[in-house]
């Protein structure tokens, strides 16, 4: 049986060298050129039956080739490799037709397996149309492994309307991700939409993303659309979804399983085409677990698991982080500034506990505060002693300065940068969630004692359990 065999242009000798003896030993023949000319030469003389190619190459982009491989051999595969490892470089190869992009460096066995992988899959005669090239700008910032994973999803899910569901501590830039996928996606044309269930009161969420009619409740005195409507034809972000009331997840689930919504004292179905993107910072099983979130719409919503690392495990990326940081406060007309390496490899062994947004803010406050063209170490240290002091361990003198000390920490993690409207509502039910829970286990699920113990009146406890979707405990069972 004859050998398959695999094209490869780099202009790498060491590269060619190494993917030519691991290829071999695999069992395929190898043909290397260092230039796209040759190349193409081989692949118009119906040579090959894969192709790998780097980008960057002296006489040609490797990317400007794949659309006339697919336009004279549309069956040829081609693999993509390149140094220039950004979310826009997967994007490209993607949309020219690569049938896979591997960042270097790449792992030897992973790429035989992309190559074997290629020669098996079914060969498809029509040519896929080629998107309008992206603008040159980076939507997301790093070069690091999980980093890389993220680029590579991203663009597979880049012609796809799935329903993916971001996951990822706060400030790790969930929100980019979910533009990145609809400004480089089939449904760019059409509007962005975005809503945080944190940010909003519980009981004006379903009007908020469903609308509502006039006079559907008290206050409603007009027709009002819902961000389903706002986002018709494009795509919903719907940030922090684990802070969806009850009510709301069972329109959202059958919005994803019909295709159609109501408005809040509307009769009439509303057929509705949009892309929906979730995102959230708690553990979905946990919240299922705790009977808080509807286990059908997380399965619903799951489609495609997006998860972001948080900045301390891809601490190689801050440098970059940095400089481009950097260089967009000097576009606000801030002044350039520079770290030493001793202050960079102290930013990288930082925690982040507001990962990317904390990083952010306190590169504008280094280029806004300080005179010196290059920030020293004493700098940063001092900057980071000032971010982790009200987090310190402290003697607990009482409820309120245990509050204080919280909601202190969490604007720290936010680097100075105001939070999203709503931060009032968002801590009293974070109060009041286990204020009543505790007190309802302490009277064994008597709502009666309960409403005593905390001053309030029954149907205001009832209404609150309600609201907060607290389960109650009787005799060792829930309600």
């Amino acid at each position: 049986m004859t050998a398959s065999v695999v094209l490869v242009a780099d202009d790498d000798a060491g590269i060619r060298t190494v993917i030519t003896h691991a290829l071999e030993r695999a069992g395929f023949e190898v043909r290397t050129t260092a230039n796209a000319a040759t190349l193409w030469h081989w692949i118009s003389d119906g040579q090959g039956d894969v192709v790998i190619t780097d980008v960057i190459m002296p006489d040609e982009n490797g990317l400007d080739l794949i659309p006339r491989i697919r336009k004279i051999r549309p069956e040829l595969r081609v693999i993509a490799m390149s140094a220039q490892s950004t979310l826009l470089t997967a994007v490209k190869a993607t949309e020219r037709g690569a049938f896979e992009y591997l960042p270097k460096p790449f792992d030897l066995n992973e790429l035989t397996a992309v190559v074997r992988r290629a020669l098996e899959a079914p060969r498809v005669a029509a040519i896929a149309p080629v998107e309008a090239e992206p603008e040159e700008q980076l939507p997301l910032i790093g070069r690091s492994a999980a980093m890389q994973e993220i680029y590579r999803t991203l663009a597979r899910l880049m012609g796809t309307d799935l329903t993916v569901m971001i996951t990822g501590e706060s400030g790790t830039g969930k929100e980019l991700v979910a533009r990145a996928l609809h400004d480089y996606g089939k449904r760019r044309s059409g509007p962005f939409v975005a809503i945080n269930m944190a940010a909003i009161p519980r009981e004006l969420i379903e009007s908020e993303l469903f609308g509502h009619e006039k006079g559907a409740f008290t206050g409603a005195t007009h027709r009002s659309s819902g961000r389903f409507e706002q986002a018709e034809g494009g795509t919903l972000f719907l940030d922090e979804i684990g802070d969806m009331p009850p009510e709301a997840q069972t329109r959202l689930l059958r919005v994803l399983q019909e295709g159609e919504y109501t408005t809040v004292g509307g009769r009439a179905a509303i057929r509705t085409n949009v892309r929906i993107i979730a995102a959230t910072h708690h553990d979905l099983r946990q919240l299922i677990r705790q009977g808080l979130f509807r286990e059908d719409l997380y399965f619903r919503l799951n489609v495609v698991p997006i998860r972001l690392p948080p900045l301390r495990e891809r601490s190689g990326d801050i440098p970059e982080l940095v400089r481009h940081f950097m260089s967009r406060a000097g576009t606000e007309g801030l002044p350039s500034k520079m770290l030493d390496a001793a202050a960079m490899e102290k930013l990288k062994s930082y925690r982040w506990p507001g990962n990317i947004r904390e990083l952010e803010n306190l590169v504008r406050r280094l280029a806004a505060l300080y005179s010196e063209e290059v920030i020293g170490i004493e700098i940063i240290e001092a900057e980071l002693a000032d971010a982790t002091a009200p987090v310190a361990e402290a003697e607990d003198n009482g409820l309120a300065q245990s509050v204080e000390r919280h909601i202190r920490a969490f604007f720290g993690a936010h680097g100075g940068a105001l939070p999203a409207p709503g931060l009032f509502d968002r801590v009293v039910r974070e109060v009041e969630r286990p204020l009543i829970t505790l007190t309802l286990e302490a009277t064994r699920g008597n709502q009666i004692k309960a409403a005593e113990v905390l001053g309030l009146n029954r149907n205001t406890l009832r209404k609150k359990i309600r609201e907060l979707s607290i389960a109650v405990v009787r005799g060792g069972g829930r309600e």
